[in-house]
């Protein structure tokens, strides 16, 4: 049990599913007995009004009957009640209880009882005003320093204040710029009312300025108010608070303190008179109501603060006093002053638990037992301490996020590719232009160990390949069950992919005792595309705009042996050329030579050397691993083929600076359009039509060029679709090329592959020279920096279009240089520094050995020669450019 509990006074629950809130509670002497002993007087939204004399319980004892003074159904629901000097001609308080449509005014009195059921009390109604509009809150003061009377003011829902001189009806004013009522309250010193506009701004209006503005019969301005400058009801003074308030109180516990507190959603407020911040005090939770209560010290103001968390808070300005834990939330709070008790604190909650308690704690009587007294064995001590040393050193061994993958998953996702492509294609609405779309079957299994609820599959493969059905949802599965589905890949896009991969993605949720819903889980596998799918066997080629030469360290291996679906089986082992033509048309050529361990692949578009220059690498090891040869290894030793890559490079961003064109362009005419449209319509619902003048012929000719526009926009960005394909193919070439250089390791492999394909997709708001750009200047500043000028450099924290890519291309050979000296790359700082103290000062050429063969092409008597004589440059980079010549020939 906490100490700092409200101490529980007196309590009780009105009525049964009746709704109360923060205007529905008042604590007055409201029968005027000259006792000082206040009465607690609640209205309900279901028209009940109720006087309560709260009186001591022990504890565990339930309310006494006599403490309800009184009970009466008012038949209208009760916004708010106050207590205040509201019937002329006496200085006695009265209750104002406020309706939707009308204001009441009782008089509250008792008549000494002659049994022991006690005083009776009963209410009399003095006056009522019937409200022409909704009421929302009221206040009430002596409005322009009456004395001896309070007068009231009304605020409807459509911001309209209604002043009333007890009996008679003042007058009415409009709120400017109103639109959702805010609390409102009044300030004596000032002689003015505060509320909290719909802006989220303090305003303060004048009562003698609210008098003397145009009175306000009707919402609009009339011509009259509008001209009559000196009569505008204007604000005093405004305080811009950013948020919405719950409720606003002024306080003056003394002559030299006048304060106006605002209590908002997120922060608390304390004002001066003329609206400047005394102190705000930002807040940690959610509040749901206040009340300033005193001035303990000079100076500083207690303020009672009650939140969502059941916890009512006192502050003394702005430090935290005391924190205690009520039974409910509290709507409305105040103090009140009762028999042989002052300060008690009253609350309600919205459900009607009225409860009056005070601050305090009560002393526990829980002793704590007494421990027998026992001998403690040292090395028992020692073995547990031991054995939980060791457990907790095997628990925080590892330091991975995630925790370790079980051995046995709870479900697995399988997928197989068939062998051979479909009898019968099932490919769907392809745009590939070729007689014939192949597609392939992909099996995929989930099977359960467990029971898994909602189990859902995504399978997703690369643009422009595309699957018959990429969402399945299944029943819940059983323990050791599974579930098998069936679906064709098949290329769509009329371009070649830049990844023959797939993905199979289960999400599900695993139930458990304490979570019946079940955990959410996710199983996913990855499949393979055969190279068939969007290729298929051709005559080789024997010429080609690019060539390059990939050297292995084993003998040379027949295409028989490693592309046994693309050699026809009759050549057999003389088969030493392969082509490839893709679906798209272009086609690839393969050539392998018999007397030296090398291949060389040629095309005429570089993108395309990438899938076939990936398979033979991919093929080549497979081979030999199943010969258990472990010391296979690929290399390059030809030059990178930037510039070509580079163009692809400038293909790509002109397509992307033409996106931007077409879109400043359709908004311009969409402006255009849009205006010939209100000039049209303005014409039309004129009552004396004019003459179009040719708008419509102008309106025709602007949706003419929108369709135009829209229709270039959408083929520009299909090109910028195939543009980035083939970049992203040309990329995975590169980055294979510098791998095979270098002769990085996997985790270098993996930092080019994020460096240089760090988008899946490309969009206008982010593009991939940008993203490529500052990821290539981060490396080359960090890990391949050559000084410590290099390292100090900042880079640009914001991606952004750039004007060109000649940085791009500047910075990428500027890369290429940097691995040739020697750099490595690393994403430790150490390791960085480290490698730029000994990177050297020189770049030595790059070589390249001799191909001195002629390859016969099936079906041609021609012959192709490849490097012989060598000649090398070094360009302004550093890179060696090879400028090979066909040299003497070796019959094969």
């Amino acid at each position: 049990m906490s100490l700092f509990k409200a101490r529980d006074w007196w309590s009780t629950v009105l009525g049964e599913k009746e709704e109360f809130d923060q205007g529905c509670l008042c604590v007055a002497d409201v029968d005027n007995s000259g006792s000082g002993q206040d009465k607690v007087i609640v209205g309900s939204y279901m028209g009940y009004l109720r006087i309560f004399n709260p009186h001591p319980v022990k504890p565990g004892d339930e309310v006494q009957p006599e403490d309800l003074l009184l009970e009466v159904q008012l038949r209208e629901p009760i916004l708010q009640v106050e207590v205040g000097k509201f019937v002329s001609g006496t200085e006695g308080l009265h209750l104002a209880v406020l309706h939707c449509r009308k204001l009441c005014v009782y008089a509250v009195s008792g008549t000494l009882g002659n049994v022991e059921h006690g005083n009776q009390y009963q209410i009399k109604l003095m006056y009522e005003h019937n409200l022409q509009r909704t009421a929302c809150n009221m206040t009430y003061g002596p409005f322009g320093g009456v004395k001896g009377r309070d007068l009231i003011c009304i605020q409807s829902m459509d911001g309209m204040l209604m002043l009333f001189e007890q009996e008679s009806y003042a007058f009415g004013r409009f709120l400017p710029g109103f639109l959702l009522p805010g609390p409102l309250t009044y300030s004596s010193r000032t002689d003015s009312f505060i509320t909290v506009s719909s802006c989220q701004q303090v305003e303060s209006y004048k009562y003698q300025v609210l008098a003397f503005a145009t009175d306000a019969d009707e919402r609009q301005e009339t011509e009259q108010q509008k001209l009559s400058s000196g009569k505008r009801l204007v604000v005093d003074w405004v305080l811009n608070i950013g948020e919405q308030a719950l409720d606003i109180c002024v306080v003056s516990f003394n002559q030299g303190v006048s304060s106006v507190f605002v209590l908002g959603e997120r922060n608390f407020f304390c004002l001066k008179d003329n609206g400047q911040i005394r102190f705000m005090k930002k807040l940690d939770y959610s509040p749901s109501c206040f009340i300033p209560y005193c001035s303990v010290q000079e100076g500083t103001i207690n303020t009672l603060i009650g939140n969502h968390n059941k916890m009512l808070n006192v502050y003394q300005d702005v430090t935290l006093k005391w924190a205690t834990q009520l039974p409910h939330i509290p709507v409305s709070v105040k103090v009140a002053n009762f028999q042989d008790l002052k300060g008690v604190i009253v609350t309600l909650t919205d459900d009607g638990h009225l409860q009056c308690s005070y601050l305090g704690t009560d002393p526990s009587i829980f002793q704590a037992p007494k421990v027998d007294a026992r001998e403690i064995n040292y090395e028992e001590m020692n073995a547990e301490m031991k054995e939980l040393q060791k457990i907790i050193r095997e628990a925080t061994k590892t330091q991975d996020i995630l925790p370790e993958s079980e051995k046995q998953r709870d479900l697995t996702v399988t997928a197989e590719v068939s062998p051979d492509l479909d009898a019968e294609s099932q490919a769907i609405e392809s745009e590939v232009k070729a007689e014939a779309v192949p597609s392939v079957t992909v099996k995929i299994t989930v099977q359960s160990r467990v029971a898994a609820q909602k189990p859902s599959l995504a399978v997703c493969v690369q643009a422009p390949l595309a699957v018959t059905c990429d969402q399945f949802v299944f029943d819940d599965l059983e323990p050791d069950s599974s579930e098998t589905v069936v679906l064709s890949v098949f290329l769509k896009g009329n371009c070649i992919p830049s990844e023959l991969e797939g993905n199979c993605m289960v999400s599900y949720n695993i139930p458990t005792e304490l979570n019946p819903e079940g955990i959410p889980r996710v199983a996913q596998c990855n499949f393979s595309l055969p190279l068939r799918l969007v290729c298929f066997p051709s005559q080789p080629s024997k010429a080609a705009n690019h060539k390059l030469t990939i050297d292995t360290n084993k003998p040379p291996v027949t295409f028989l042996t490693i592309f046994p679906d693309f050699v026809d089986p009759s050549e057999g082992d003389q088969a030493n050329a392969l082509g490839f033509l893709f679906l798209t048309g272009s086609k690839t050529t393969l050539l392998a030579s018999k007397t030296s361990q090398r291949y060389r692949i040629q095309s005429d578009q570089l993108e395309d050397l990438w899938l076939i220059t990936k398979e033979l690498t991919r093929r080549l090891e497979e081979h030999f691993k199943k010969q258990n040869c472990k010391d296979f290894a690929c290399t390059f030793s030809g030059s990178i083929p930037l510039q070509e890559y580079f163009e692809l490079i400038d293909r790509h961003f002109e397509l992307r600076l033409n996106a931007e064109k077409f879109q400043e362009l359709l908004s311009e005419r969409a402006v255009q359009f849009r205006a010939i449209e209100r000039r049209l319509l303005t014409r039309f619902k004129d009552k004396t039509p004019a003459p179009l003048q040719h708008l419509d012929t102008l309106l025709e000719g602007t949706f003419r060029e929108v369709i135009a526009l829209a229709d270039a926009a959408e083929e520009n960005q299909a090109n910028v679709f195939q543009a980035f394909t083939k970049l992203k193919s040309a990329t995975h070439l590169v980055i294979m090329l510098i791998s095979l250089w270098q002769k990085l390791s996997t985790d270098q492999v993996a930092i080019l592959e994020a460096t240089f394909l760090p988008l899946a997709e490309d969009t206008q708001e982010l593009g991939w020279e940008e993203t490529v750009d500052a990821a290539v200047s981060y490396l080359l500043r960090t890990c391949l920096s050559k000084s410590s000028k290099e390292q100090a450099l900042t880079l640009s924290s914001q991606l952004c279009m750039p004007k060109d890519t000649s940085r791009l291309k500047k910075n990428i050979t500027l890369f290429c240089d940097r691995l040739a000296k020697g750099g490595r790359l690393s994403l430790s700082t150490d390791l960085a520094t480290q490698q730029a103290a000994v990177m050297p000062g020189g770049c030595a050429t790059i070589p390249e050995s001799d191909l001195e063969e002629r390859t016969v092409i099936p079906g041609s008597t021609a012959m192709f020669s490849s490097h012989g004589q060598i000649t090398k440059q070094k360009s302004k980079h550093g890179l060696s450019e090879d400028a090979a010549e066909e040299a003497k020939s070796h019959e094969t």
